[in-house]
């Protein structure tokens, strides 16, 4: 590992942040150990889908997993080999961490593909405005995915999540205001000092906000739950087909202006609505369940289902959307009580 050691910024030096369907070298998760997010027996519960999460990115690309200890590490190594998993596909770090949100905490690549470099950006993490101390191992796992892959880390010196922002590798970066300008996460920083970090260390031109998040998510509103990229000038954006649901509003205000947007070269966006499934309510528990929090890896599209009334029209939808990648639908019964799902647990690496 080695700091950026330029008075540019990875803009200026022609690092981009690439959209989630560029090729990738490999997949990054934090593997979760932390009863405080699946409580009592659902850690246990949750494990064979998380499982199934690793044994399909594997399919297409390695599998980075920070592991919290050695024991743990034999621990799912073992699992991995049950389940099938080729463990020449596997990638460990073992150091401790806090939480399972890898999207979040976890390294963001830059890429500069005219040099063929890569960096990793080491944004700040409070655990989504300090809800959920402590957080400082979380803190250190960019810096430890640069060591171990020997690559140049930067600092910029604010908190961000990889959830609350979403990019279509052409300049534009997806976000909402009721989360990266909420006073818990930068308050001494201004829209457009915000807006002018995204530019400079994701390497786009414009950011574009939507208002709010759905229901359950208690990160105050990531845009990965709602709005996702599936090509430069296309995103699938979720609605609420119930009137009555609590979701229903906020959806619809997002809906409206994201079809007031104008991409870098003055195109409007093509707009995909996607059904919100049922209310996913677990033990009296309205948990965040979106077929929005799809990951995008070389294998496919891996989207979470319910076992909901919608899964088949939202599988049917997004197999049309996107056309030409496979479609591989994957249970989050359990682990969306951890409340979120496959694309919260996830980081990709991309090739250069």
């Amino acid at each position: 590992m080695s700091a950026f050691h330029t008075s540019s910024t990875p803009k200026e030096s022609g690092f981009i942040f690439p959209a989630e369907w560029h090729p990738h070298r490999a997949t990054w998760l934090t593997f979760p150990h932390n009863e405080a997010s699946w409580q009592g027996d659902k850690l246990a519960q949750m494990r064979p889908q998380y499982l199934a999460f690793i044994k399909a990115i594997s399919a297409g690309e390695n599998v980075g997993i920070i592991a919290n200890d050695e024991n743990l590490k034999a621990f799912i190594t073992a699992e991995l080999e049950r389940t099938g998993v080729d463990l020449n596909k596997i990638e460990f770090i073992v150091k401790p961490t806090n939480d399972a949100w890898c999207r979040d905490h976890g390294p963001s690549f830059v890429i500069n593909p005219e040099t063929k470099q890569k960096m990793i950006v080491d944004w700040g993490h409070n655990a989504w405005g300090g809800k959920y101390p402590p957080y400082d191992d979380d803190n250190r796992t960019p810096a430890a995915v640069a060591q171990y892959l020997n690559l140049p880390l930067v600092n910029p010196g604010i908190i961000m999540e990889g959830g609350a922002v979403e990019f279509n590798g052409a300049g534009s970066v997806l976000t909402s205001r009721s989360c990266l300008l909420n006073t818990n996460r930068n308050p001494h920083l201004s829209q457009a000092q915000i807006e002018q970090k995204l530019c400079d260390y994701y390497g786009v031109e414009q950011v574009l906000w939507v208002e709010g998040g759905i229901v359950g998510d208690d990160t105050d509103g990531h845009i990965d739950d709602t709005t996702r990229f599936i090509n430069e000038d296309t995103v699938v954006a979720c609605v609420e087909p119930n009137r009555s649901d609590e979701n229903f509003e906020i959806l619809q205000t997002n809906l409206g202006m994201l079809k007031n947007m104008r991409l870098v070269n003055g195109k409007q966006l093509n707009i995909i609505e996607l059904p919100m499934p049922k209310a996913v309510v677990i033990d009296g528990f309205r948990t965040p369940g979106s077929y929005a929090n799809f990951l995008i890896c070389n294998a496919g599209v891996i989207v979470p289902v319910f076992n909901n009334p919608n899964d088949d029209v939202a599988i049917d939808m997004l197999e049309k959307a996107f056309a030409g990648r496979k479609i591989i639908p994957l249970l989050a019964t359990e682990i969306i009580w951890g409340q979120g799902s496959f694309h919260c647990l996830s980081q990709q690496e991309p090739m250069v």
